[in-house]
């Protein structure tokens, strides 16, 4: 879906049409390939599309294929009724003619289970693209992998490639209420439009899928973890089943959040104990009910005992018990449990980043084999930038499944540019030590480290009814990133950012080069402009939005004060053996590197220790230099992104020129407000001057605190 924008004008008697992208279409943009040159190689190499379809799966792909190479191509395509030269043979490898079956090892498809595929070109007997499967889902996969190869231009004259997802479940969260607000939401509504359904089927239902399947994603929880017992009645369930209908075309299973106390308020009991009968049975029913509608329901998603939600703690029960409770309804059909680890309670005088891990590992091994444990990537709260969390390598006999924050709640929202891949795969490609050196996280979730049975990886996400469907355009990217480092968690940053930026704006070697520059870097500059050295946690209260490193109410788990700990002494969260004793939590040799100043990673100094001002860092600075440079390089580096994006006028379109312009200017002030407001504080600590080339805060510190927000957006 393209708005055009028509601007009539005559030169020499010719009428000019130009149109600008409004970012709908993602990057899946099926125009017309506009280099000659390339257009005459592929229509020389694809002429028709010899297609065996035997499933709805399969006849998706055979749709978008055609489509796309239509489009692309700027031709009608046919499907051939045999085998020839030059055309793009797609099948299952069961179905497909025994000449070409007689071309693959038969070991090769079977090790490619369910959802693997294979793009190879031909070149025996006659020349051919093969698209080839053991299941229908990897022949969708396989075609969106040969169309996203054309769209960035590709070469694939000898293309030989065989792609198999390292993780089984990749899923999206959706924080959407049944009013329709999102929580943590900053691209509009819920697209989910619960008044309308199940009779009305919103196009956009299909785009989406389309998109999230080109990525390799195959679930969506719908609802949000602070769940509402209404979607599981029978009216909301029927809602539930026609969403469920447009997806299953696209290989996407539809999951739900269980609020725990649902027995209570739906059932007429009064007891949601999970060891009590009638509430086994009265969940037992409701699956039943769920499967009678929707016969391949993924599963719950369930967030208990945390933030004031209702739990198998409020019966004396632990995680192991709710959990296992619904796992056991679930069984017969086949589906999961995915329970949150993300669990504080305030009353808990411990440090919060050490909850989770004390109430998980001694539950290592209680759990059913259809329970995953969804563990945030690190162990407070998808801060700018924190260490990962300590429970990644801690239960061996517990599947781990991974949990980002793709929606922007504590990294700018809606207004900042943040390439969160160069996140996701910090953590990714941390070691744990749990069985040694290269205990990467990634081998921790796809399953490799502990031999897992299942394994999942999800993404808050950050999908609304905005044109563009992210609210900023490269929020796109971030969806995009996490489906790709789904499927494969080793790709590099890298290879995302060109695949996207090409995907999205095409080939042209000066725009890939500027915006891949931006987007690579603009992680560490947020992070510095925020919560640079480990800090962590000092936003505004509530929204979320802003600094706020004054905050004090009285409660640590969301007080400011409590995380920097900022005093005339210096500055950090003592979390070594002679504090907290989170580091004990780390394998080693992590626990003893962390626990040291001298070899904690600087990144993470202030998280693991509380140091004097005057502290030596390794650039020779104090560690009060050190902050103020970290600051003001953030702003310089935010102006930085501005400039960069102002040398692309004129080689992108206008609307999303502007569009990402106008956000990079915001983006640039409110990293100013950062800098002067924290420095502002912790100079009131600190007492020293502002060292040499820092810019001192424009206002006084009671201007900053003075600041208030007419609505809090995203709550």
């Amino acid at each position: 879906m393209k708005k055009f924008i028509i601007l009539l004008f005559t030169i020499s008697a010719y009428t000019f049409l130009m149109y600008a992208e409004n970012g709908y279409d993602l990057w899946l943009r099926y125009n017309k390939i506009e280099d000659n040159k390339l257009l005459n190689y592929y229509n020389k190499l694809i002429k028709e599309i010899f297609f065996i379809e035997s499933s709805n799966i399969e006849k998706t792909a055979k749709k978008e294929l055609k489509i796309a190479l239509s489009k692309l191509l700027g031709k009608e395509f046919n499907f051939a009724y045999k085998v020839a030269n030059n055309v793009v043979v797609v099948g299952r490898y069961n179905n497909l003619p025994t000449t070409i079956k007689a071309i693959f090892d038969m070991d090769e498809i079977e090790a490619l289970g369910d959802e693997g595929y294979i793009i190879k070109r031909i070149k025996k007997n006659n020349e051919f693209i093969a698209i080839t499967a053991k299941g229908e889902k990897g022949i969708l996969y396989g075609t969106f992998h040969f169309i996203r190869l054309l769209l960035m231009g590709e070469n694939i004259d000898n293309v030989n490639i065989k792609e198999i997802p390292a993780i089984k479940i990749r899923i999206l969260n959706h924080w959407d209420n049944l009013n329709r607000t999102v929580e943590r939401g900053y691209a509009g509504f819920s697209i989910w439009d619960w008044h309308r359904l199940p009779d009305y089927i919103d196009t956009r239902y299909l785009d989406y899928v389309r998109a999230n399947a080109s990525i390799g994603i195959n679930g969506t929880v719908l609802t949000n973890v602070n769940a509402n017992a209404l979607v599981l009645t029978r009216q909301y369930l029927e809602k539930v089943a026609a969403l469920a209908n447009v997806f299953r075309n696209y290989g996407i299973k539809v999951y739900l959040t269980a609020r725990f106390s649902a027995p209570k308020e739906l059932g007429y009991l009064n007891t949601a104990d999970p060891l009590n009968e009638n509430v086994q049975n009265w969940w037992k029913e409701k699956v039943k009910e769920i499967y009678s509608l929707i016969p391949d329901f993924g599963g719950f998603l369930v967030k208990a005992n945390s933030e004031g939600q209702p739990g198998p703690q409020d019966y004396g029960r632990t995680h192991a018990d709710g959990a296992n409770m619904l796992a056991r309804a679930l069984k017969p059909y086949g589906g999961i449990v995915m329970w949150r680890a993300f669990v504080y309670d305030h009353n808990v005088p411990e440090d919060r980043a050490k909850q989770a891990y004390n109430e998980f590992v001694p539950l290592d091994g209680k759990f059913d084999d259809n329970v995953l444990i969804q563990v945030k990537n690190g162990p407070i709260d998808f801060q700018p930038r924190e260490p990962f969390h300590p429970l990644f390598g801690a239960m061996p006999n517990t599947p781990l499944m991974i949990e980002f924050q793709i929606t922007q709640e504590y990294l700018g929202q809606g207004t900042h540019l943040v390439f969160l891949a160069k996140l996701y795969e910090e953590v990714l490609k941390s070691d744990t030590y749990a069985k040694g050196k290269s205990s990467l996280i990634a081998k921790v979730i796809d399953g490799s480290l502990h031999n897992y049975n299942i394994t999942g990886m999800a993404g808050v996400s950050n999908i609304g009814t905005d044109i563009n469907w992210t609210g900023h355009l490269f929020g796109q990217a971030n969806w995009y990133a996490f489906g790709r480092l789904a499927w494969n968690p080793y790709l590099t940053s890298e290879k995302i950012a060109d695949e996207w930026i090409k995907l999205t704006f095409g080939n042209n070697e000066k725009v890939l080069s500027i915006i891949k520059n931006l987007m690579l870097a603009s992680h560490e500059i947020v992070v510095s402009y925020m919560t640079p050295l480990g800090l962590h946690h000092i936003m505004g209260m509530g929204h979320h939005y802003g600094p706020g490193p004054w905050v004090d109410q009285g409660r640590p788990d969301w007080t400011s004060v409590y995380y920097h700990r900022a005093n005339e002494k210096g500055i950090g969260f003592d979390r070594t053996t002679k504090g907290s004793n989170a580091v004990s939590q780390y394998f080693s040799p992590l626990n003893e590197i962390f626990n040291n100043p001298e070899t904690c990673p600087e990144k993470y100094i202030l998280w693991f220790h509380h140091l004097d001002w005057d502290h030596r860092m390794k650039s020779g600075r104090t560690l009060w230099e050190e902050l103020c440079y970290k600051y003001q390089n953030g702003y310089d580096s935010a102006k930085w992104m501005r400039q960069e994006w102002e040398k692309l006028k004129g080689l992108i379109d206008d609307e999303r020129y502007n569009h990402v312009l106008m956000l990079l200017k915001i983006q640039e002030k409110e990293a100013k407000w950062w800098k002067d407001a924290c420095l502002s504080y912790f100079q009131t600590f600190s007492k020293r001057p502002y060292p040499q080339g820092v810019e001192p805060p424009e206002k006084d510190l009671e201007y900053y605190k003075s600041l208030k927000f007419p609505y809090a957006p995203g709550i």
